[in-house]
């Protein structure tokens, strides 16, 4: 197909223009942008109207779980490791059927694409384990809708009592001991599987990638750590990891290894340019220091964050020290969406309340730019991908300026990060493709698709019923842990109060 979107306000995200916006017309031809400029001609293209409309890129979803879609609106009030023991079980967890997995993955995909999310990279973990089936169905899901899409292998292969500190005083043994009784998958077991799943899914349709992603450096062996990250280099393909969490991630390293894990991570030569962080709350200076020199990429995940209680990501000090930030929703049942337009607008504020500086609060551009090209960046798919430019694939947005979110118009870029929810957008295309119009999804029928979700909720929710109550055997041990974590004092603050003010 050709489209020609003629006169139509632009904001680019590219090198020369950057939030700014402009007007102009834009070509697309095939699944790329052939021209940005003034007067084009289509010859023979679709023409769209682009009076009173902004086309931008579309949005990077740099950090989500989809995972988590069957845990939407579940939980609250819980920080991240005592969470974790309900959306993640340790003990008893079944493996979902496939087409299960594909109905998760469905409803993700589908609310990120009708929110102007055109480029998803979704960290994808099974429990007990991942095999190449539930893979597929993830796949498929994306495939089907026509969303770009790049897909890990999650992957922690350590003990669950070998993650946290502490466990080994705090866990009583008959619970050490269910715990340890499945062993965790080997380095050669995940290589090979990582290489098939190469094979079968990577590259494919022009816009599905698959993604190395060891879980963290505390949930991870050294030498697994290190064998991903030469896996990662071998195919040209980013390396995604969780640092730096939570406070008790901060303790963790300190427990293990004598260091930050940023340092451990640096320190076995798996912080480099593939390398893209979740988190990064608890970094020190000499972290930020370290990420920076290895070319690294950090994902800020703002909601979730907030939602765990697990602190604020040092924003400026990350950002003056030149390392690309983009943006995530993290899990579905800690954001609990996939939208980054709430993301972009949490992140503009939070910070401006983490200083009474206020100069060293983002500013829209900054945000801008982290929910398009720096989100595309930390999958390094930038050179595709995240901003408008004449030979970069067609994945960009339509909105109506004419809406309440833009009533009056002011400054454009403000009313982007701080207005607009997704409710504008007319049109959403991928690789060329129009896949939204008006709100409707027009590869996949939404209606039907969540029909039959439905039908599977109430089996499953019995069954992850029964898990939460087998798991909240671990739970009083779990609160001792996050309190003495959360009271070590490591010279460093992300929350509001002191620990010394905590309990």
């Amino acid at each position: 197909m050709r489209y020609l979107i003629k006169d139509a306000t632009i904001v680019a995200m590219d090198s020369a223009h950057g939030a700014e916006p402009f007007g102009g017309d834009i070509l697309v031809e095939g699944d790329r942008i052939q021209e940005i400029g003034d007067n084009l001609s289509g010859g023979g293209a679709e023409t769209i109207d682009g009076r009173a409309k902004l086309v931008m890129p579309g949005l990077t979803n740099a950090h989500v779980h989809s995972w988590e879609a069957m845990y939407k609106g579940r939980y609250d009030n819980l920080p991240l490791e005592l969470w974790m023991l309900l959306c993640y079980p340790i003990l008893g967890a079944v493996p979902l059927p496939p087409r299960l997995i594909y109905l998760r993955t469905m409803i993700v995909g589908m609310e990120c694409l009708k929110t102007g999310v055109t480029n998803v990279l979704d960290d994808v973990i099974e429990m007990p384990g991942q095999d190449l089936d539930q893979l597929e169905a993830t796949f498929q899901a994306y495939d089907d809708l026509g969303i770009r899409a790049n897909v890990s292998g999650h992957i922690i292969n350590r003990p669950f009592s070998e993650t946290i500190p502490f466990t080994d005083e705090l866990l009583p043994d008959e619970l050490k001991a269910k715990v340890s009784a499945a062993p965790p998958p080997s380095t050669k077991f995940f290589v090979e599987l990582a290489e098939e799943a190469v094979s079968r899914f990577h590259n494919k349709k022009g816009r599905l990638r698959y993604v190395i992603a060891p879980s963290g450096p505390q949930r991870c062996t050294d030498d697994m750590l290190i064998a991903a990250y030469e896996l990662a280099d071998k195919h040209d393909m980013a390396y995604h990891i969780h640092i730096l969490e939570s406070k008790i991630q901060a303790v963790t390293g300190h427990e293990f290894y004598g260091k930050t894990l940023i340092g451990h991570m640096n320190a076995l030569g798996a912080l480099g340019p593939r390398t893209a962080i979740a988190h990064s709350i608890w970094v020190t200076d000499e972290d930020i220091r370290m990420i920076a020199d290895a070319g690294s990429t950090i994902v800020h995940n703002a909601i979730s964050n907030q939602k765990l209680s697990v602190g604020i990501m040092p924003y400026r000090k990350i950002m003056d020290a030149g390392i690309p930030i983009g943006l995530g929703s993290d899990g579905i049942s800690t954001n609990d969406t996939p939208r980054i337009f709430d993301v972009m607008k949490a992140a503009a504020l939070l910070h401006k309340v983490s200083t009474p500086d206020y100069p060293q609060g983002p500013s829209a551009s900054e945000i801008l730019r982290a929910g398009t090209i720096n989100g595309a960046r930390t999958a390094m798919i930038d050179g595709d991908t995240g901003s408008l430019e004449a030979g970069k694939k067609a994945d960009l947005i339509i909105l109506d300026m004419k809406t309440l979110n833009f009533t009056p118009l002011n400054d454009v870029r403000n009313h982007l990060v701080y207005c607009e929810n997704g409710s504008s957008i007319e049109k959403v295309m991928v690789n060329g493709e129009i896949v939204v119009e008006g709100n409707r999804l027009k590869r996949v029928d939404e209606a039907a698709l969540l029909e039959e979700l439905r039908g599977h909720l109430p089996e499953f929710k019995k069954q992850h019923e029964q898990l939460e109550a087998l798991n909240s055997a671990f739970r009083p041990a779990f609160e001792e842990i996050h309190k003495r974590c959360c009271g070590r004092d490591l010279g460093i603050n992300r929350f509001s109060r002191p620990p010394s003010e905590w309990y």
